[in-house]
């Protein structure tokens, strides 16, 4: 089975509206944008305040209406610019970028798991208010319950942790109908009673996410804010729906691969301005000594490796979107296992480079004023949270018996 070579170049995919400004613009924007970021990150991070100026900054680029087709007022975009300004900003600050791609998957997740018109409805209210979208798909430990009621539901329970809930407009979370068991996506509005929203999260890393608790009591839920059902039965769930795992879990490997070559630019930068030593017989972080330029080396190999994996992996999601209600579960398992490759790659990638420039750099890199543990931190904790080591297995499984793998949403 050639799980190594990936499809041919696909077509452009119809899963978005090109009136809109071209890649070209946004990639514009995303840069600037994450040089904006870049100049205070640090002292952003050490704050480790609410996100509120950092959601104000995306909101006024643009960036977060991007993938709303021009048609209800948002930027056109599709994909492949989605995941190229993911890891434009993740490389300035992860954080930030974690609360974005958060909110590209959820806000976009109306497509995947409702019918068109109901869709656009909400596309066309989400460019209007320019939300921002927190939640999660993610299987709970304990799951939120809905409820049957004369007038609709009621929703109930608590999400331990959802990226993005402390600056919210608008919430997107997973939860099981109480009389059948059958887990939905439903859509909620933060301001609503019985939501209660806790900055109780208290993690050394990706501390910008704006993540927190989100407690659900008898919470109304209509008809129209239940989207569709998020069952991993292959009779349940169509190939092209099943496309929401691996479209999701891509926007994780961008955020990875950024935050590694954020960690390395920024490395790099202070290796030639010749700070901290390495050896005793070099000059102070001298560009010259072989361990340096070994250690850069294989850094440099690791995180281009896992970037053309990135490559492999996008451009099957970009053709499976493109194939619609043609694409088959086979087309399906090829696409998501080519993203798990990526996935590994790409954590392996960024834990090998957030921890090995302090051994590069020395111990002047232990300076807090200086922030490089902050990228250590960043991935460690999303790696954490989104790990790959069983997903390894469904390669595996792949490779050997044809398994298609498991549906799984990212967290």
């Amino acid at each position: 089975m050639g799980v190594a070579a990936a499809p041919s170049a696909p077509a452009p995919a119809p899963e978005s509206d090109r009136t809109g400004p071209d890649r070209a613009h946004w990639l514009r924007v995303a840069r600037e944008t994450a040089e904006d970021l870049a100049t205070d990150a640090v002292a952003r991070e050490q704050a480790g305040k609410l996100p509120l100026d950092e959601v104000s900054r995306l909101r006024e680029a643009g960036l977060l209406t991007l993938l709303v087709p021009g048609e209800f007022g948002g930027g056109g975009a599709d994909w492949p610019t989605a995941y190229a300004v993911v890891r434009e900003i993740a490389a300035a600050d992860g954080a930030i970028a974690q609360l974005l791609s958060s909110h590209y998957f959820l806000s976009w997740s109306t497509r995947f798991f409702t019918e068109p018109v109901r869709a656009a409805r909400i596309g066309r209210a989400s460019a209007t208010g320019q939300w921002c979208w927190g939640g999660g798909f993610a299987r709970q430990e304990l799951p939120l319950t809905l409820t049957r009621k004369a007038r609709g539901y009621v929703l109930d329970g608590r999400h331990t942790y959802s990226t993005g809930v402390l600056v919210a407009d608008w919430l997107a979370v997973r939860a099981e109908r109480a009389d059948t068991g059958e887990p939905l996506a439903v859509v909620v509005d933060p301001a609503r009673p019985g939501v209660r929203i806790d900055g109780d999260t208290d993690s050394f890393g990706q501390r910008l996410a704006a993540g927190g608790s989100v407690e659900f009591d008898a919470v109304p839920v209509t008809a129209q804010d239940t989207l569709g059902s998020l069952s991993a039965d292959e009779d349940a769930l169509s190939p092209l729906t099943a496309l929401a795992s691996p479209v999701g879990r891509l926007l994780s490997v961008q955020l990875l691969l950024g935050m590694a070559e954020g960690a390395l630019a920024e490395a790099r930068e202070y290796s030639r301005a010749g700070h901290s030593p390495l050896r005793p017989g070099w000059p102070a972080g001298s560009p010259q000594d072989p361990h340096v330029l070994a250690a850069y080396g294989e850094l440099t190999v690791l995180a281009r490796s896992a970037s053309a994996l990135a490559e492999q992996a996008l451009e099957a999601v970009h053709g499976a979107l493109a194939r619609g209600d043609d694409l088959t579960y086979d087309e399906y398992a090829e696409t998501s296992v080519l993203v798990t490759m990526a996935e590994s790659a790409a954590s392996r990638a960024v834990q090998e480079s957030t921890t090995r420039v302090f051994d590069i750099l020395g111990a002047r890199s232990a300076s807090s004023r200086l922030g490089f543990d902050r990228f250590w931190r960043n991935a460690r904790t999303h790696t954490l949270y989104e790990p790959v080591a069983h997903r390894l297995r469904d390669v595996g499984d792949y490779f050997l018996n044809g398994a298609h793998p498991p549906f799984g949403l990212p967290v």
